[in-house]
């Protein structure tokens, strides 16, 4: 029997987080790690007491066709990253990764090119958390040092003119 590396252990565990996911389009699974301990999990789902999209039956951003990326207002859902932000403490954050998995509701494959959107990216940085472990398959998974995000600023590289 071979043992698994820490890093799959702990996707693996983002990827059972994940079946808890209430989205239509993906869901995805997220835990917060440091110190070589879970700090805290999250999923995809609809604010508490509010319905899920699987309870109410649609999906308003694919109702509409929106491309993933984009709209995020429309979502009824609290990404898993930003559960799994909102059940931690500051402190337990500092310094941590945050491992993530995301499945395509409707055929259980791998979410492509899985990544935390902008919004999720902001809450991240102002965590403290460090690193960012993706996966993109069973076998392989991406890691992005969170500093890339501070200092390379998606949101004003030459979108303004600035």
């Amino acid at each position: 029997m071979q043992r698994t590396d820490k890093t799959n252990y702990y996707l693996d565990i983002a990827e059972t987080v994940l079946e808890r996911g209430t989205c239509l389009r993906r869901n995805f699974g997220a835990i917060i790690v440091n110190r070589d301990e879970i700090v805290s999990s999250g999923y995809t789902g609809a604010p508490r007491g509010r319905k899920n999209c699987i309870d109410a039956g649609f999906c308003v951003r694919e109702t509409l066709g929106v491309p993933r990326g984009e709209r995020y207002e429309l979502c009824r859902s609290v990404h898993a990253e930003m559960n799994a932000i909102i059940s931690a403490s500051r402190n337990d954050m500092i310094g941590a990764t945050l491992y993530l998995v995301g499945r395509e509701a409707k055929t259980g494959e791998y979410v492509a090119n899985p990544a935390p959107c902008s919004m999720c990216k902001r809450l991240i940085i102002n965590a403290g958390i460090s690193r960012v472990v993706a996966r993109t398959n069973k076998d392989s998974f991406t890691v992005t040092d969170v500093s890339e995000w501070v200092n390379n600023d998606e949101s004003l590289a030459g979108k303004f003119g600035y």
